[in-house]
């Protein structure tokens, strides 16, 4: 049976997805295990039905018109959203299943968790965990993952959310940095040190440039000779001996190639939370998911005071 909405014939737009994904007739027809011309003569019956072009035809590909582009992302909104009702019909408590788009930070998701997904992949191997590293708080609500770890406290209000517990911040540097400037002995003596801080754009959390901040509150100045909007990027910078920097807890793993400085200062803890829609209530892959970071976190708390 063809589903039809209005002039939107939906074989026709899923030939149209592919089209789009792929970039000519011919990936998609091989895609689509469909002979080139019947792809082609798709997206002319689709194009003649609503009036309007979809794709720049040249030499080298196809390129999607304004309204094309309009329409790719509408289809694959509801792609996604067809999958995740997929997935819910067909999951159950006892049998987790179907794909799960994991959101957080670049560092804390290439620092800790990816390190720690593991277990998680072979004790659920019907869940397809897929991760979106961004600074950004993608949107939940447009589905653009399913869960996210963020580093603050949610204001949307259709979110449900879940306090993960506080994450100590504190301040590391490089051996050799250490070696050829010495290592601070009071927090006063960072006015002399050159140090890294976050730069611009929306901050992963409020305490990220506490060192300045307290410096200035004591009427001191910091040497920031560098500025990154990136927590990973930071310990990139740090790591290769430019300054110091206030970074998260999960960089004191035992491996690390940075040293404490300063081991008494800690800055204003940061509070986690594991977030995901109301719509995934009660999905067993998220249940799953949540009760295994939850674990996670709980075992590398006990591991950092053994």
């Amino acid at each position: 049976m063809t589903i039809r909405a209005g002039k939107l014939d939906w074989d026709k737009l899923r030939v149209f997805h592919a089209v789009a994904q792929a970039g000519s007739f011919t990936h998609a027809a091989d895609l689509l295990n469909l002979s080139q011309s019947a792809v082609s003569r798709q997206i002319s019956a689709l194009e003649d039905s609503l009036g309007v072009s979809l794709f720049h035809r040249h030499a080298r590909g196809l390129i999607l018109t304004e309204q094309g582009d309009l329409l790719v992302k509408t289809v694959q909104d509801v792609f996604a959203k067809l999958n995740s009702v997929e997935d819910m019909l067909t999951e159950t408590k006892d049998n987790p299943q179907g794909r799960l788009r994991v959101t957080t930070t670049v560092a804390f998701g290439s620092v800790w968790l990816t390190s720690r997904l593991k277990d998680f992949i072979h004790a659920y191997p019907k869940i397809e965990v897929s991760l979106r590293l961004d600074e950004r708080d993608l949107d939940l609500a447009m589905r653009q993952a399913d869960v996210a770890i963020r580093f603050h406290e949610p204001k949307e209000p259709d979110l449900i959310q879940r306090h993960l517990g506080s994450l100590k911040v504190m301040l590391f540097a490089a051996p050799e940095y250490l070696a050829a400037r010495g290592t601070p002995k009071t927090f006063e003596d960072l006015a002399q040190h050159d140090v890294v801080i976050y730069g611009d754009g929306v901050q992963p959390f409020v305490s990220v440039n506490w060192i300045v901040d307290e410096l200035e509150r004591r009427n001191m100045t910091s040497n920031a000779v560098l500025r990154v909007n990136n927590i990973y990027g930071i310990y990139r910078a740090v790591k290769s001996g430019i300054g110091i920097a206030m970074l998260p807890e999960y960089f004191a793993a035992p491996d690390s190639p940075l040293v404490r400085v300063l081991p008494d200062v800690w800055g204003p803890p940061v509070e986690g939370y594991f977030v995901y829609p109301e719509e995934l209530r009660n999905s067993a892959r998220v249940a799953a998911f949540r009760d295994y970071l939850i674990k996670e976190i709980a075992k590398a708390r006990a591991e950092a005071t053994a």
